[in-house]
């Protein structure tokens, strides 16, 4: 490592993967819009918040807690041009109130998180004054 390396870091810093409390949340708050599918979940986090990335086994693990849970129900839909369906989620609308609740608690965490401004480093914070 080297001192540059540190520097490289805090102007380009890596991405931050949630992990599975937030991606429950985060998945209900797109599924309140619309049905959605693993990829196009994954596509959308790193389009709105291009900090924030979701793994598959992470993505995977939420998914599967929301079925077990009957928050969300699954099905496949044949895509035209594409070979095999897609497996699809949706919101079953018995759990939409605690969706909204989780949701809200997602954007507000990404609000808190977006709103921080960001530490800038100069030579004046280094300086004995």
């Amino acid at each position: 490592m080297k001192f540059e390396d540190i520097y490289q870091f805090f102007e380009d810093p890596p991405p931050i993967y949630l992990n599975k409390e937030l991606a429950v949340c985060y998945v209900l708050a797109v599924l309140l819009q619309q049905d959605s599918y693993g990829t196009e979940l994954i596509q959308k986090l790193a389009e709105t918040y291009p900090d924030y990335r979701l793994s598959d086994t992470v993505l995977y693990s939420a998914l599967k807690f929301l079925e077990d849970q009957k928050t969300i129900d699954g099905y496949w839909k044949k895509v035209e041009g594409r070979g095999r369906p897609r497996r699809m989620y949706r919101l079953n609308p018995d759990w939409r109130m605690q969706a909204e609740e989780l949701a809200e608690l997602w954007l507000s965490y990404m609000r808190d998180r977006v709103a921080q401004p960001h530490l800038k480093l100069t030579e004046h914070a280094f300086s004995s004054g």
